[in-house]
């Protein structure tokens, strides 16, 4: 059955919830966890489901994610399988670039039309999150679905930051709601596991994880060329339209990387004992690029801190810490709440001696440092005595080095911060 399915992977727009992560790359090429990227958790969920034919589509700073995917996902000269980038283009025919989800896959169709497919999966390049696509490609080869959704049953304090759709007794999806204010909410309400209503969320919403028949999919977006995206356009119309549509639904984690305060959370709730999202887990490996790294150096105290490949760290103290690849850290220093992406190369000898004698910093994080609530984007210098203090006391605002949103101070990409400066 997998044999007969094409992933396609939405890279998404501009991404500027997400700035200034995405100042010089796109969304899915977003660095997680301190040794994966965005689009690793969606190319992974495919592959251990084997589904190995997969498209990336892409529009915005796409240059870091095209690097990373071609330096990732090899496949054998004797295996069918890839992961190919589909970047924005113009044609006579489409002089524009893609307006929309839908109009991303519409724009690049002909570039699929020739494979042998019978289902194409759609999935969104920011979420966290582990599931079994084998078991939603059997749902909807078993209910005769023309249409499946990944729903997630949410509370009615959640429900307004979603679209909420109502299944009926089957499961078939009759009417659909984009951010319902909590009034209307209760005719909304569906069945769901015991589990479920137990914690009050009873109400559908979608994850923007789509399965459609390939000729349903071809005829809906060659009969409606103004439908732009699929969450508000061509789902709601497919609804109105009564096609066979199907909830799948799904209890496990999962979250919406859309705004620094959630890809912030995301990635510190990694380092809590038992984490929502279990990178451990051998049945859903999250594959990434396999770097040649030395083993990380600790000296200091740490407490629920989780640290990469490569890293020198000489702290005093990191609590609740993400710690990216080849990351140094100075003596003295303590760190908590924060996310250090890491680095993408070593200085050498030479140019830390050079850096010292100019006085400049080092790569990486200096001696004496304190931080908190932060996000230190990749190959930052950070001086001796830096002191960052994020929290609700600061207000939000971009600035030459940094920007606040949400109280979460982010450091941007290879900006250096001499000795004693202080947010």
């Amino acid at each position: 059955m997998t044999n007969d399915v094409i992933s396609i992977i939405l890279g998404g727009g501009a991404g500027t919830r997400l700035y200034p992560l995405t100042r010089r790359r796109s969304k899915p090429a977003v660095p997680l966890a301190g040794k994966y990227r965005l689009v690793d958790i969606p190319i992974s969920n495919c592959l251990n489901a084997e589904l190995n034919r997969i498209f990336v589509l892409t529009q915005f700073n796409s240059a870091s994610l095209n690097k990373h995917i071609k330096n990732t996902y090899h496949f054998s000269n004797f295996d069918k399988g890839f992961v190919d980038i589909l970047a924005a283009e113009q044609t006579p025919d489409n002089p524009t670039w893609y307006q929309g989800t839908a109009d991303a896959v519409r724009q690049c169709i002909h570039h699929m039309e020739n494979f042998d497919f019978e289902y194409v999966l759609i999935l969104s390049g920011d979420q966290l999150y582990q599931m079994d696509f084998k078991k939603m490609i059997k749902h909807h080869v078993d209910t005769g679905a023309e249409i499946s959704i990944a729903t997630i049953p949410v509370s009615a304090k959640d429900a307004s930051d979603f679209g909420i759709l109502k299944e009926d007794e089957n499961g078939a999806i009759v009417s659909f709601t984009e951010k319902p204010s909590q009034a209307v909410l209760p005719p909304w309400a569906s069945e769901v596991s015991e589990e479920m209503q137990k914690e009050g969320r009873v109400y559908l919403a979608s994850m923007g994880i789509y399965i459609f028949s390939r000729q349903v999919l071809f005829d809906m977006l060659n009969a409606q060329p103004e439908a732009a995206d699929f969450g508000k356009q061509l789902i709601p119309q497919a609804i109105e339209n009564k096609r066979r549509i199907y909830s799948y639904q799904y209890e496990g984690y999962w979250t919406d990387i859309g705004n620094i305060e959630s890809f912030f959370e995301a990635n510190i709730g990694l380092t809590d004992d038992i984490p929502l999202f279990n990178l451990f887990d051998e049945a859903q490996t999250i594959y990434s690029r396999a770097r040649m790294l030395p083993p990380t150096k600790i000296s200091g105290h740490m407490e629920k801190t989780m640290i990469a490949d490569g890293c020198i760290i000489m702290a005093d103290k990191l609590e609740r810490v993400v710690v990216g690849i080849r990351t140094r850290i100075g003596k003295g220093s303590a760190i908590s709440n924060t996310y250090i992406m890491g680095s993408d190369y070593y200085q050498t000898l030479d140019e830390i001696e050079r850096s010292r004698a100019e006085g400049s910093p080092l790569m990486g994080i200096g001696e004496n440092c304190v931080i908190s609530n932060a996000i230190i984007d990749k190959n930052c210098r950070i001086g001796n005595g830096v002191h960052i203090n994020g929290g609700k006391h600061l207000a939000d605002g971009d600035f030459e080095k940094y920007t606040v949103k949400d109280g979460i101070v982010v450091v941007k990409k290879g900006v250096v911060l001499e000795d004693g400066f202080s947010i």
